[in-house]
C-alpha cells in the first residue's frame, strides 16, 4: 500500500520465556520477524499485524502494543518505507521452528555469561577508539554500557545496538570497518525492532506486571524470578527478589505444589489481582563485574 509516496510495513516481535531462555519466533528464509505490507483489506494497523503473524506463524495474537515507527529508509523506487513495529507476549509452548533465543542476535545482552562480559570488553574497547577525543561520544559509550560510575541499565538496549551500528562495528551497517563477530544478523532493520521490543519488555517487566504474561496461571517464585532473570539478562537476589513480590501482594498462594522437582515440592502462586496497574521489581539485581577498559 502507497501512501503519499510512502510504502508501509507491519513487523512483529512476538516473545516468549521457554525452558529458561527468552525467545523470539522468526520467519524463512532467513532470520525475520513476521512481517508483511498493510493492505487495503486491512481495517486497522493492529488488524494487518494479526492477519501476517497468522499467515506466517499459525500464531494468533493476544494482546499486542506499539512498539516504533521507523522511517529513515528509502526503497530502490525512492518510496519512503515505513516499518510500524509491534510486540506481543505469549505463554505459547507448542514447538515452532521459528523460535529461538534471542540472545543469538545480542550475546552482549546477558550479563548472566561469561563470554559476554569478555564480548562487552572488545565491544567498549572499539567503542573508545571510534570515540576518541569526542567528549559527547566519550559520554555516550560510558552511559550506554554502564562505564565511569554509570549503572549497567537492561533497558538501554536500543542505545546499545545503535551505538554499536553508528560505529561501524555491525556487518548490517553500510559503512561497517571490519565490523566484530557479534552475534546473527536480521533481515533489514529486524534487529534493530528486536532491541526496541527487548528494551520495552525489560521496562515494562520493572514496572507493570508484564511479567506475568510470560509464565504460567500458576508458577513457583523460583520460576518467576528465573523468568525475569532470563529476559533481563541478569540474576536476582533470591530474598530480596521475594520480598518485592510479596510485600507488593503481587501474587496468593495456592493449595497446590509442583511436584515435578527432585527435592522438596515448591507451592505453587498465581498473580494476585490483574488489574495491578503498576508495581516495582527493582532493587533486586546481583551487582555486575565492572567492564572498564582502559
Amino acid at each position: 500500500m502507497m501512501q503519499a509516496g510512502c510504502q508501509i510495513e507491519l513487523v512483529a516481535a512476538l516473545l516468549r520465556v521457554q525452558g529458561g531462555k527468552p525467545e523470539v519466533l522468526t520467519v524463512c528464509p532467513k532470520a525475520s520477524l513476521p512481517s508483511g505490507p498493510l493492505e487495503p483489506t486491512h481495517r486497522t494497523l493492529q488488524a494487518g499485524m494479526r492477519s501476517w503473524v497468522e499467515r506466517q506463524t499459525g500464531v494468533k495474537l493476544g494482546h499486542i502494543e506499539q512498539l516504533y515507527t521507523f522511517g529513515d529508509e528509502v526503497t530502490a523506487d525512492q518510496m519512503r518505507l515505513l516499518r510500524v513495529s509491534y510486540m506481543a507476549l505469549t505463554r505459547e509452548t507448542a514447538a515452532h521452528v521459528g523460535w529461538g533465543g534471542w540472545y543469538r542476535y545480542f550475546p552482549w545482552e546477558d550479563r548472566r555469561s561469561v563470554s559476554a562480559d569478555v564480548l562487552l570488553k572488545t565491544i567498549v574497547q572499539r567503542l573508545k577508539g571510534w570515540a576518541g577525543d569526542c567528549l559527547s561520544r566519550r559520554e555516550r559509550v560510558a552511559r550506554h554500557f554502564g562505564l565511569n560510575g554509570y549503572e549497567w541499565d537492561g533497558e538501554r538496549a536500543l542505545d546499545r545496538y545503535e551505538m554499536m551500528w553508528e560505529a561501524g562495528l555491525l556487518p548490517e551497517a553500510s559503512h561497517a570497518h571490519e565490523p566484530l563477530s557479534a552475534g546473527q544478523g536480521m533481515q533489514g532493520d529486524h534487529r534493530r525492532i528486536l532491541a526496541t521490543a527487548i528494551g520495552r519488555l525489560r521496562a515494562k517487566c520493572r514496572y507493570t506486571p508484564a511479567l506475568f504474561r510470560l509464565v504460567p496461571e500458576e508458577f513457583t517464585l523460583r520460576f518467576l524470578q528465573e523468568t525475569l532473570e532470563a529476559v533481563s539478562g541478569q540474576y536476582l537476589h533470591k530474598q530480596n527478589f521475594r520480598r518485592l513480590i510479596q510485600n507488593q501482594n503481587l501474587v496468593i498462594e495456592t493449595e497446590t505444589y509442583d511436584m515435578a522437582g527432585a527435592g522438596r515440592p515448591a507451592r505453587l502462586y498465581r498473580l494476585a489481582n490483574i488489574e495491578h496497574a503498576s508495581c516495582s521489581l527493582m532493587g533486586a539485581n546481583l551487582p555486575l563485574p565492572a567492564l572498564d577498559v582502559a
